[in-house]
């Protein structure tokens, strides 16, 4: 269905007054170099020994720290002598020197692939198999099963980095220089490769260019209203995993690109983000978090008096979870919308002369990024109606790996990504996710790919067919339920499904419960009807 009267059916809103999204000349303004790390080392505050990482181990790191030590690292990554674009797979524990090795790969020119520490053998085999890493770092006690499946898939080089800064990588670092120059790259190669999960069950590897990180981190460092030192400055609270875009691109970049200090918790805990937030700012989480921060007794307006921002992504928000949140704090939520293959897209407001906030949206489209509604058929569709929502802009992704087919079918002609996703414009210009439209379950923030599951169930003794959907959950947002229909005379243990399936794939992804059922409801071409197997057990659990 066309837009009204012959309107661009297309939106690109500015978030603030004036239009931040800016060139690749003006993000990279030095010729040597289009380098994301010498953009964010720019960043950094004139007094290098000032605090850059609190830990909740009680260490500190300066500015001249991270400078230093990222260098070590970059040196002798240069000194493996990796061909052009070598990608470095990296499945370790969060740590402060984990984010140093990210910095050093891109300094060294290399493409930076960050895995799930939950995965196991079979998911880390497929991605060290399709992207063909050059070296691989992972944890001392994954050494045995990591570095046989690399060195088998033809990986030359593999270390262990551990949380506690042991590790080989960190010996043989300690001998190389603490002062590098940055290896000149394009605004255009690969700063990075992350893998997002595809319907069918195949993951596929969005490739993220050093122009695409930057651009986006400079427009969400002045719509979230970074504060510079001038101004008191930020500080910012990090509390997330470090191998996905919230917590390694968005929180990561922003901290760095402002010259802030972050408090730095391995883990979650909500009592260390409330004890935290006193000496802090900003605070990025996913919806979970909040919900599990709002079962502390301890969260108060007092408590969080001197926090400016609380920004929520990588999941809807409950509506009772934003409301609950503004009556305990006094501060409403900012709810933003951004993927794997694009980083952020959409934010609510910041400032009060932007708009209100609102609840159950995702808000406008940031400076730069186009988006659009569009129906089945390829039509833009009218403000308010609903249809799949496709974007362009110089934060949206270069390709998938080794997939240029893949790629094709995800873009429309006129260059906007299909982003799966299904929503609504409203006469304002906020944007509503209303869906989903490839059945894709979102858990604590992560993607869960149904096909995936099935593909693994069905492979087990006794299953004829199984059907994995999302149902809600208070904590999670969503979590999976397989249904599982036994062949003819077997009786599969339901208990024994989910424990095998916790022995192959990351707890994230196995199915909260497994239920064995005599049918599964299909339409006239035999396809299993999700929505209706959604709509029968999608009880609040």
């Amino acid at each position: 269905m066309p837009a009204p009267d012959g309107a661009d059916p297309t939106l690109t809103l500015p978030v603030i007054p004036h239009d931040i999204a800016m060139t690749t000349a003006q993000l990279f303004p030095s010729p040597a170099t289009g380098n994301l790390y010498a953009a964010l080392r720019a960043a950094f505050p004139a007094d290098l020994d000032s605090i850059a990482v609190e830990t909740d181990h009680g260490l500190h790191y300066s500015w001249r720290d991270l400078e230093r030590a990222s260098a070590m690292l970059a040196n002798l990554l240069v000194s493996l002598q990796l061909p052009d674009g070598a990608r470095v797979a990296v499945q370790v524990e969060k740590s402060v020197e984990a984010m140093l090795l990210y910095l050093a790969t891109l300094r060294a020119g290399l493409v930076f692939l960050p895995l799930n520490t939950a995965y196991q053998s079979a998911e880390v085999q497929y991605f060290i198999d399709n992207a063909e890493p050059a070296a691989v770092v992972c944890t001392g006690k994954n050494f045995g099963w990591v570095s046989k499946i690399a060195f088998q898939a033809g990986t030359r080089h593999v270390f262990t980095l551990n949380d506690d800064r042991t590790g080989s990588l960190l010996t043989r670092a300690a001998h190389c220089a603490d002062h590098q120059a940055v290896v000149p790259r394009g605004p255009d190669d690969l700063a990075a490769i992350l893998y997002t999960s595809g319907t069918t069950g195949r993951s596929k590897g969005a490739m993220l260019t050093h122009a695409n990180l930057l651009s986006n981190a400079q427009v969400l460092k002045t719509s979230w209203g970074w504060r510079s030192a001038a101004e008191g400055g930020d500080v910012l609270i990090h509390a997330l995993p470090i191998f996905h875009v919230h917590g390694l691109f968005v929180a990561i970049h922003a901290a760095l690109l402002n010259g802030s200090k972050m408090i730095w918790l391995a883990k979650f805990d909500p009592r260390q983000v409330l004890a935290a937030m006193p000496r802090a700012t900003v605070f990025m989480g996913v919806p979970t978090l909040y919900v599990r921060l709002l079962a502390e007794p301890g969260l108060t307006a007092e408590v969080a008096r001197n926090m400016r921002l609380f920004i929520a992504g990588s999941a809807p928000l409950l509506i009772e979870t934003f409301t609950e949140w503004q009556r305990r704090t006094g501060h409403t939520i900012l709810e933003r919308y951004g993927m794997s293959e694009t980083v952020m897209l959409t934010s609510n407001p910041y400032r009060a002369i932007e708009g209100e906030r609102r609840g159950g949206t995702v808000g406008r489209p940031l400076p730069g990024v186009r988006l659009r509604v569009m129906s089945d058929q390829g039509q833009p569709m009218p403000m308010g109606e609903t249809g799949g929502i496709e974007v362009a802009g110089p934060n949206v992704f270069k390709a998938y790996w080794r997939m240029p087919e893949k790629t094709a079918e995800e873009f429309s002609a006129d260059g906007f990504f299909k982003t799966g996703d299904v929503g609504r414009i409203d006469a304002d210009g906020y944007v509503t996710i209303v869906g989903r439209s490839k059945d894709l379950i979102i858990s604590g923030g992560y993607n869960v790919y149904p096909a995936e599951i099935e593909g693994y169930i069905n492979e087990l003794a006794g299953v004829a067919e199984s059907a994995v959907i999302g149902v809600p959950h208070a904590d999670f947002g969503e979590v999976g339920l397989a249904l599982v229909i036994a062949k003819p005379g077997a009786a599969p243990d339901p208990a024994a499904i989910l424990a095998s399936l916790k022995a192959r794939l990351a707890n994230f992804k196995v199915p909260k419960q497994c239920l064995l059922v005599p049918e599964l409801p299909r339409n006239a071409m035999g396809k299993v009807q999700k929505n209706l197997l959604r709509q029968r057990y999608g009880a609040p659990g």
